[in-house]
């Protein structure tokens, strides 16, 4: 249950933004997404008009805002990559770091705190695309728009089955605490490096097992004719409001960008 709820990213809400079609609001995001990737260095008007639109639909989606900035932290680490341009970019030096004595740039600064910008608000409408529309929803949309098969049977699959693995994984660590006794008032188990050798032998054994498993699959898989190309039920017709709304989703991203720079 725990696993399930740390990979799930689908939450459930009645709202016109779940509602939608998904393949309206894959075009809709990566359009949008795009558009941001368009802002200039600096331009923080453009970014800040992007992200209304996406306040928006948070807000009709009906999406706790805390859960949002949660996920949205999945990029904190990839922006580590240019914190060295406060450093590197010629400019006008602002400020310097102590001890070390680098100097940080204005024009470095506006370049980081742009990518931050850019990058942030990207996570952003990707976050509340998986969390208003199911998987199988979002990846019928990804095949109506001609996504390579095997990329999404990958992705399909990849998500089935690590529940499956959790589970095994979870099984296995209840046998071992079903077989180590431990005595009140002492401390269970060996030092580090034995606590680390049992946790080797846990992973290769899972490994075993997940492979073992894998094989059995698609031998079933195949045996029921499976020829690698997934399976879902027939796409919804589009409703003509939900074209519209997209359609002006994205004009109005790209709108911004033309305006900013008029």
């Amino acid at each position: 249950m725990a696993l399930h709820a740390l990979v799930e990213r689908y939450e459930a809400r009645n709202s016109a933004v779940h509602r939608a079609d998904a393949r309206l609001k894959l075009i809709a995001a990566l359009a949008t997404i795009f558009a941001v990737t368009l802002t200039r260095e600096g331009d923080a008007l453009a970014l800040a008009l992007l992200a209304l639109p996406t306040a928006a639909i948070v807000a009709a989606a009906k999406l706790p805002l805390l859960l949002v900035l949660r996920r949205s932290l999945i990029a904190a680490p990839f922006l580590l990559v240019a914190v060295p341009l406060l450093f590197t970019r010629p400019g006008e030096t602002i400020a310097t770091l102590p001890l070390l004595g680098w100097g940080i740039s204005g024009e470095g600064l506006v370049a980081v705190l742009t990518i931050l910008g850019k990058s942030w608000l990207s996570v952003v409408i990707a976050v509340v695309l998986t969390a208003t529309t199911p998987q199988p929803d979002l990846l019928r949309a990804l095949r109506t728009l001609r996504v390579p098969k095997l990329l999404v049977a990958t992705v399909e699959f990849a998500y089935r089955y690590l529940f499956v693995v959790g589970a095994e994984a979870s099984r296995m660590l209840q046998a071992r605490a079903s077989r180590s006794g431990a005595l009140e008032g002492r401390r269970a188990g060996g030092g580090l490096r034995w606590r680390a050798r049992v946790a080797g032998h846990l992973v290769g054994t899972l490994f075993v097992r997940s492979l073992e498993r894998s094989e059995r699959v698609h031998a079933a898989m195949r045996a029921r004719g499976y020829d690698g190309e997934p399976r879902f039920l027939a796409a919804p017709p589009l409703h003509f409001a939900g074209v519209v709304v997209a359609a002006a989703l994205v004009l109005y991203g790209y709108a911004v960008q033309i305006a900013v720079r008029l």
